[in-house]
């Protein structure tokens, strides 16, 4: 399991990447709300731990950024507001669960690996169809429109395009496509992935301006609906 703590305390923030990494899990922290939301939107998260009080962006207008932007990584909030109206306000923004401080990291542990399980349900549990901005995909039909108009897709582009909008807003790396796509393991460096991300966004992008599949440096690539810039 990869998570990210998003906690503005020091000392907290040593305690529970510590603990959760000799739980045998990645952690990776950010101190501030606007690092926080840069990393959760960018990285392939199981599941972010997010404080609600923080610097420079607080943690439920971060959770709400997120959601915007189609990033469905799930989220367990930590704060010391713990009464009723605290956590209904937490779940409303977006949240998936709601720890109060203090807290046993049993506790936490066990919640967010029940997150991280949610996460993985089975395939037969997905949605018949994908929706992100103006771009939709049915699964059933097989096929996929931009802002009402058809796109042809090859089999190989659509189950392509298919993995990239199920993982809508989370970065998808290139090892995770020859799995799912390809059902095989070879050299990640190989090209074919970026041959075929080539020939797809060529296709889905044809006569509008903003992109739908975006190169994450060093990383892989995203599906996500940027706002149009303004003049």
């Amino acid at each position: 399991m990869r998570l990210l703590i998003i906690e503005d305390d020091p000392e907290a923030v040593a305690y529970l990447v510590k603990a959760f990494r000799e739980a045998g899990h990645r952690a990776d922290h950010a101190t501030d709300g606007l690092d926080g939301y840069a990393l959760a939107r960018e990285g392939a998260y199981d599941v972010l731990i997010v404080d609600r009080m923080l610097p420079k962006l607080d943690g439920l207008s971060l959770i709400r950024s997120l959601r915007a932007q189609a990033v469905a990584t799930p989220v367990l909030i930590l704060s010391a507001l713990g009464q009723v109206d605290d956590r209904v306000k937490g779940l409303r923004a977006g949240g998936d669960d709601y720890l109060p401080k203090p807290y046993a990291f049993s506790e936490l542990l066990a919640r967010a690996e029940v997150l991280a399980r949610r996460r993985t349900a089975p395939e037969a549990a997905e949605a018949t169809a994908y929706r992100v901005g103006d771009l939709e995909l049915d699964r059933l039909s097989h096929r996929v429109h931009r802002a009402g108009r058809e796109v042809a897709l090859q089999p190989r582009e659509f189950r392509l395009l298919e993995y990239l909008m199920r993982h809508a807003g989370q970065v998808v790396t290139r090892t995770m496509l020859l799995e799912h796509v390809w059902d095989y393991h070879f050299d990640p460096q190989t090209n074919v992935i970026d041959v075929h991300v080539s020939r797809l966004r060529a296709k889905l992008d044809r006569g509008f301006e903003r992109p739908m599949i975006h190169t994450i440096r060093g990383a892989g690539y995203m599906v996500r609906a940027d706002e149009p810039r303004s003049a």
